[in-house]
């Protein structure tokens, strides 16, 4: 394990912040609806956000590699912003649409669709703030 560590901490920080989030997401699921939901160790959406986790844990990570006045820690800040925003905001509404063209497709009208569309896409709020404070617990670990 220490050979992995010397050769990318970054990415071991990152990665496992992304593994970790979607495994607390399943057990999430299975305490508050008490049935398990396999789907949630890889699915899209859901508390905490593993996107907003691993590149929360990215972006810390290499500013406690190369120092937070890096232009590297620049660049993943920036990266950081772009997908904690489309978490909270473009994917939240691709997931409300989907939640109301799977009802409208319920419909006697337009009975001929067969497929749902995916509900569980996009991120509230305090999903996107649990996965950023999961990044930066997971990479005070590895730093």
């Amino acid at each position: 394990m220490q050979w992995l560590l010397d050769t990318n901490r970054v990415l071991v920080s990152a990665v496992t912040a992304a593994v970790t989030a979607q495994m607390l997401k399943f057990v999430i699921y299975l305490v508050l609806r008490h049935e398990p939901r396999y789907e949630r160790l890889v699915g899209a959406g859901g508390m905490p956000s593993s996107h907003s986790a691993m590149v929360t844990a990215l972006a810390s990570s290499i500013g406690y590699q190369y120092g937070w006045k890096s232009g590297q820690f620049a660049i993943t800040a920036v990266l950081a912003m772009i997908v904690l925003y489309d978490a909270i905001h473009v994917r939240r509404v691709v997931g409300l649409q989907s939640r109301y063209l799977n009802l409208v497709s319920r419909s006697e009208y337009l009975a001929d669709i067969e497929r749902d569309f995916p509900e569980f896409v996009g991120h509230t709020p305090w999903e996107v703030i649990a996965g950023m404070i999961w990044g930066l617990i997971t990479s005070r670990v590895f730093y």
